[in-house]
């Protein structure tokens, strides 16, 4: 029988392939994380359009790397634009500057379509390295990771718990909807569906915290004191001391390109 991955087993993004490994994959958590973070640290400081478009070249760079499909990846990233779309087709309408052309009396700028280009190369350079170098760890060694690095325990634990225990919510929800169902409920835009709805986000709630209670409960008999047990250890090996040499040698080079 095939087995079927849990939510603890996939990786963040999903944009890989069951048993695919690649450069990336093979390094330590903790350099991807940190790397990722500088890497975006240092693009959303950018100014200059080559240097950011030199940014989404490193990115695709690792893309590459990384032994992803990349036209799945890709198509992900795509999805991230939709949401800001509207702003980039609007920007060179509501920014001052030297008129490109006039829309039924609404001028467009060169500075605000200029504008427009860099957000969208430093937004899609910055998600598809986050997708590359933290998307492809599973959302347990992320955790195990962060706490490696001595990120506040709380939020290990909330980011843990949601990786376990959302799959279970959902399947909560579908329990509901389908009961919904079964009693004739059919949604509109009517007070009725509203305070429907209403009542199963109240429902949901009140499950969630009775689920809750127990899951801290079953916890506590099995000895669960607040602290997180790694088993998973990491070690920094000489792959690891390069890649992060060399992508922090690349961040110095964008900074440079900019300044220049």
């Amino acid at each position: 029988m095939a087995h079927v991955l849990g939510p603890q087993e996939r990786t963040l993004a999903e944009a890989g392939t069951v048993g695919q490994r690649g450069m990336i994959t093979s390094l330590d958590p903790r350099v991807r994380i940190v790397m990722s973070v500088l890497f975006a640290v240092v693009v959303v400081s950018l100014s200059t359009l080559p240097a950011l478009a030199a940014a989404l070249m490193i990115a695709l760079a690792l893309l590459m790397l990384s032994r992803l499909p990349w036209r799945k990846t890709l198509k992900r990233m795509a999805m991230m634009d939709s949401f800001i779309i509207f702003m980039l087709v609007l920007l060179p309408f509501t920014m001052p500057g030297d008129p490109i052309f006039t829309i039924w009396g609404f001028p467009a700028s060169w500075q605000g379509l200029w504008k427009a280009v860099e957000i969208a190369l430093t937004a899609n350079a910055v998600i598809l390295t986050l997708m590359v170098l933290v998307g492809t760890m599973e959302p347990v060694t992320l955790g195990h990771a962060l706490h490696r690095l001595r990120c506040p325990e709380t939020l290990v634990h909330l980011l843990m718990f949601t990786i376990r225990y959302i799959d279970v919510l959902h399947e909560e929800y579908q329990r509901l909807r389908a009961a919904m169902k079964v009693r004739g409920f059919r949604p509109g835009t009517n007070w009725h569906t509203y305070r429907s709805f209403g009542y199963l986000v109240g429902m949901m709630l009140v499950r969630a915290i009775e689920r809750s209670e127990r899951i801290l409960g079953a916890m506590k008999c099995r000895g669960f004191s607040g602290k997180m047990l790694l088993l998973q250890d990491f070690t920094l090996t000489r792959r690891d001391i390069v890649f992060a040499a060399g992508l922090g040698a690349l961040c110095l080079a964008l900074i440079l390109v900019d300044f220049a």
